[in-house]
């Protein structure tokens, strides 16, 4: 199946899924030469610039959904409380972001969707930042409203995140209180709006290696902007807290595999590769198909300094991507 990536190399089409699962079986010794061909998809097809983004929480906890991974679901005994972010200390969060090189700024929100409160509170935010620093304003909001969308769009968010966590088969035995057809309907609106998708999910919530392959082509089809990789961390008081952390070499299979399935897209690094994946397997993900990060902590979870990441970028001769290239 090596000839068959070596082809997306040649041609800029992803593998069909049963290509995808070969290189998510293929062997130890297999795995190098499948990584550095999706390396030179990589550089083909998107090039050498990686783009940084930061995130911030504007509300935390407090979620009503059941996300089984999800410390900020209100159902579990996670301890994380819900906390809103004033909007002083979005604008500094921004700056902070900004201040790394990093083009993107995401507010993320734990909610089901936004309610009025929420809409009001990030049009501050957006304005507030806007006056005090030039970066892109991406948002992740949950299940929308086409009105909700259509006030975004006019608000000027050019990329909107919204998770299918994992393969539709899959996906009752991760979420029970919404379903993956009302995150698909959201991300639908989303792109007629104009805005940019971001749209990914989490590795090594109990799936298949059949179920990966699957939700590799279901972002295919999906086609969005950016795929984020997570990386499960199993958080204490969620029902997969005892969930092992995936396989280093099955988390690089799949580095490989969605790159190699999605030539053209922005495969960003996101939650979990410091648990999973060390330093060493950092190195190894941006030689193998990854061209975007995301720099400093997560929501609800600690990441590698900003200042670790960029100088990895510099000794791997992988600029940052300006902003002027993003927009």
């Amino acid at each position: 199946m090596l000839d068959a990536a070596k082809t997306v190399l040649d041609t800029g089409v992803g593998l069909d899924r049963e290509g995808v699962l070969a290189v998510l079986r293929c062997s130890d010794e297999e795995l190098p030469e499948y990584l550095a061909v999706a390396h030179d998809v990589r550089m083909r097809w998107c090039g050498p610039e990686v783009e940084v983004e930061g995130i911030v929480s504007l509300k935390t906890g407090g979620c009503p959904e059941d996300c089984h991974f999800c410390s900020q679901s209100g159902l579990f005994t996670s301890p994380v409380r819900a906390v809103w972010l004033d909007i002083p200390s979005l604008v500094e969060a921004a700056k902070q972001t900004a201040a790394t090189g990093a083009t993107e700024f995401c507010i993320v929100a734990a909610v089901r969707g936004p309610d009025q409160r929420l809409m009001a509170q990030l049009a501050d935010g957006v304005a507030a930042i806007r006056a005090a620093v030039d970066i892109n304003i991406a948002a992740s909001l949950g299940m929308l409203t086409q009105e909700q969308v259509d006030e975004l769009a006019a608000l000027g968010i050019h990329r909107y995140n919204h998770n299918l966590e994992t393969a539709r088969s899959h996906f009752p035995q991760v979420v029970s209180t919404h379903t993956w057809e009302e995150r698909w309907d959201t991300l639908r609106m989303v792109r007629a709006a104009g805005m940019e998708v971001c749209c990914g999910g989490i590795l090594g919530l109990g799936e298949t290696v059949e179920q990966r392959a699957e939700f590799a082509i279901q972002l295919q089809e999906l086609d969005p902007h950016e795929v984020p990789l997570n990386f499960l961390n199993p958080r204490p008081g969620t029902p997969l807290s005892d969930q092992p952390v995936l396989d280093p070499k099955d988390a690089l299979r799949a580095i490989a595999a969605f790159r190699l399935a999605l030539p053209r897209t922005l495969l960003r690094y996101a939650g979990g590769r410091e648990i999973t994946l060390g330093d060493l397997g950092t190195r190894d993900g941006l030689l193998g198909g990854v061209n975007a990060v995301i720099v400093g902590n997560y929501l609800t979870t600690l990441g590698r300094a900003p200042s670790e990441d960029l100088a990895l970028l510099d000794e791997l001769r992988m600029p940052v991507k300006a902003l002027s290239a993003t927009l």
